[in-house]
């Protein structure tokens, strides 16, 4: 296997588990995850899926980033760069307003485009806040059923809505 198909491949499962894991986006550790899977790709062995595996390497790269001394020391600086990022300035501008106006309409056009059985569960699950037993017996449905039609509900959706994510 090649190393642009293992990143192709990979990329956003990657860079996911990345940010779920050190609440960062983190370049090196996104490439260093490729690189020890292309250099240990010899020693993949199919019991588990590929994805699983780089999914290890993900995580265990990311356990080793948090226990390092740099992020103890990035994460502690105070110094006037740091401090000037961490900043964020809660107030939208024009142009950010309508582009939030414009992708909730695109959104709000994409459910309503859904069959009636998959918008009623997309929007109690995703806007509601309910739970699949919640669904299942408001709906008087099997959860499996539940988590069939939102798994397709969330699959139309984002083949819809590929363009904004």
């Amino acid at each position: 296997m090649d190393l642009k198909q293992i990143i192709d491949n990979n990329k956003e499962y990657v860079k996911n588990i990345i940010k779920l894991i050190t609440k960062e986006n983190n370049e090196d550790i996104e490439q260093e995850v490729y690189i020890k899977a292309w250099k240990n790709a010899d020693k993949y062995q199919e019991i588990g899926s590929f994805k699983s595996w780089i999914c290890t390497i993900a995580k265990n790269l990311c356990k080793d980033y948090l226990k390092s001394s740099k992020y103890k020391i990035d994460i502690n600086s105070t110094s006037d760069d740091v401090t000037v990022n961490k900043i964020t300035d809660n107030k939208e501008n024009p142009e950010q307003k309508v582009i939030n106006t414009f992708r909730k309409k695109r959104i709000v056009k994409a459910i309503n485009s859904l069959k009636p059985k998959f918008k009623e569960i997309i929007i109690m699950y995703e806007i509601n806040g309910l739970s699949y037993e919640e669904i299942s017996k408001k709906l008087d449905i099997p959860i499996g059923t539940v988590k069939s039609r939102l798994y397709n509900a969330k699959r139309i959706l984002a083949d819809e809505l590929a363009d904004l994510l």
